[in-house]
């Protein structure tokens, strides 16, 4: 797939009077935006699509005749400048290397993944295992770049191999080795009084679940208070629930709250999610199906 279909999108719209036209939607640059006005002087940007509205019955050809035309210019034209800027003041470290454009290869990190993910056009490439990253996209991965240089340098083998040691060594190591055995018996306290729907996708404090059953069996006071202290049962006595995580289908599939959790919602431990909260599991289980899927293909 090209630039061309990735970064610029021509869609059929109406105006707020009903009035014919098409949307364009495209990564801000100051020139390309110029460029833009200056054959469609008639745009207008609309805050509410998050995109620029050209009026007239034709809109939609327009747009994608002058993407043709005119984009793969546009793109060019940035590279050259973001070239440029890197020439004037270069990023020198072990972690990039410069070809047709950036290759960031640095140890795993999520810190420097969710970096990454925030400079534009930059994308995975697993055939290198390394990020990839235009010379138009220079501006933002330098603004970025002491951020991820300092999670990569944090994720080299010794630096994580000296952080066990230290964080083995800690007090709150049993502690928290006591916690991920709780997790793994994927129980969770519930109100008598106030039971969760089976098969539907729920947040708690544990994050997003599905219930499965209740076992009926009572949870030991000391139990709850160590392990599950934001869930009050009030009058009425706590009990486990056994529950799983959701596949990414199901998250996809869930109906978000339109609010956020009520004192009373967050009390009895359960709660419908909000669309917020269901993005950020979705962005999650994907990855983790993926690489699940991975492993898998590896071990055939």
């Amino acid at each position: 797939m090209t630039d061309e279909t990735v970064e610029f999108t021509a869609t059929q719209q109406a105006a707020d009077d009903g009035a014919p036209g098409a949307t364009a939607a495209f990564p801000y640059d100051r020139i390309t935006v110029e460029r833009f006005r200056e054959a469609f002087p008639r745009a207008r940007w609309r805050d509410d699509l998050g995109a620029w509205f050209v009026p007239g019955t034709r809109a939609e050809q327009r747009l994608t005749a002058w993407m043709s035309r005119e984009w793969s210019g546009v793109l060019a034209y940035a590279d050259q400048r973001g070239r440029d800027a890197f020439t004037f003041e270069p990023i020198e470290s072990p972690y990039l290397e410069v070809a047709d454009g950036f290759v960031v290869r640095t140890p795993y990190s999520r810190t420097v993944i969710a970096e990454l993910r925030e400079v534009p056009w930059a994308r995975w490439d697993p055939a290198q295992r390394a990020w990839r990253v235009p010379f138009r996209s220079f501006g933002e991965l330098h603004r970025r770049w002491p951020a991820i240089e300092t999670a990569a340098r944090l994720a080299e083998p010794e630096k994580r191999r000296k952080r066990e040691v230290s964080r083995k060594a800690s007090p709150e190591h049993e502690n928290r080795r006591a916690e991920a055995a709780e997790r793994r018996r994927n129980r969770y306290p519930v109100p008598e009084d106030a039971l969760p729907p089976f098969d539907r996708v729920l947040m708690t404090h544990a994050g997003c679940v599905m219930f499965e059953a209740v076992t009926g069996e009572l949870v030991e006071p000391v139990t709850a208070t160590r392990f599950y202290p934001g869930v009050t049962a009030g009058p009425a006595a706590l009990i486990w629930a056994a529950w799983r995580r959701p596949s990414h289908a199901e998250l996809v599939r869930a109906w978000p709250a339109r609010t956020p959790p009520s004192p009373a919602d967050l009390a009895r431990g359960w709660w419908q999610p909000t669309i917020e909260v269901l993005r950020e599991e979705r962005r999650r289980a994907a990855s983790l199906e993926r690489a699940q899927a991975t492993r898998r293909s590896k071990a055939l």
